[in-house]
């Protein structure tokens, strides 16, 4: 069955069929909602800046993207966005899908807390981002009109402490391994979950390393 919300439709191919059950099965109601409605926003923006893109594969990134957050998804030692990363490469792969259009969903969710860099690259990349940066963030209102954002969020709602819901899941997603948090944003998580917690220092790394000069 065919949905469409403002004016996005959400791809019907047994791939994407299969990715939602996936996620439907795997993560949690507030997780998936925000899958969804990072797809959403992504595509808007996507549609209101008149880029080209693949709504399937954007459908992938946005579905995948906080897979690492899981625990049957989650490595000891990789970030949590290599992890949603590699889950979205095996699936894909395994399913037939052409190595060039994987990386571009890996490299859509590796990316997608790293500031500044995916809006350069290719469209569903940069697209995946800026959905993920208007759900989370706040960023981009003015990219996407009231009406359609109103509708998403009714389609895919928010509930009452999503704000304080995703921190939480951010949080248990990556507070067994807090090294992986260095030189990106969720090192603010720890930060604002665990009030003892020590960040790594770039200029400590740089300064105290062995190198003698």
């Amino acid at each position: 069955m065919t949905t469409s919300i403002a004016g996005i439709v959400v791809p019907d191919s047994a791939l994407a069929r299969e990715i939602t059950q996936l996620v439907r099965d795997t993560e949690s109601e507030l997780l998936y909602h925000h899958s969804r409605r990072v797809f959403f926003f992504g595509a808007l923006t996507g549609k209101a800046k008149g880029l080209n893109f693949d709504p399937e594969l954007l459908y992938a990134g946005a579905m995948f993207h906080d897979m690492g957050l899981v625990p049957a998804y989650s490595s000891k030692t990789e970030r949590f966005e290599v992890d949603g990363a590699n889950t979205a490469r095996d699936f894909l792969l395994a399913r037939g899908i052409s190595p060039a259009e994987v990386d571009t969903v890996w490299a859509s969710i590796a990316l997608h807390t790293t500031p500044g860099i995916p809006l350069h690259m290719k469209p569903e990349i940069a697209l995946l981002t800026a959905g993920v940066e208007m759900d989370v963030l706040g960023l981009g209102f003015d990219t996407v009109h009231v009406h359609d954002r109103h509708e998403v969020a009714l389609a895919h709602p928010r509930g009452p402490a999503f704000k304080e819901g995703i921190i939480d899941a951010f949080y248990n997603g990556v507070r067994n391994k807090p090294e992986t948090t260095f030189g990106n944003v969720k090192a603010d998580v720890m930060a604002h979950k665990e009030p003892h917690f020590h960040r790594t220092d770039f200029v400590h790394c740089i300064l105290g390393n062995g190198w003698p000069t």
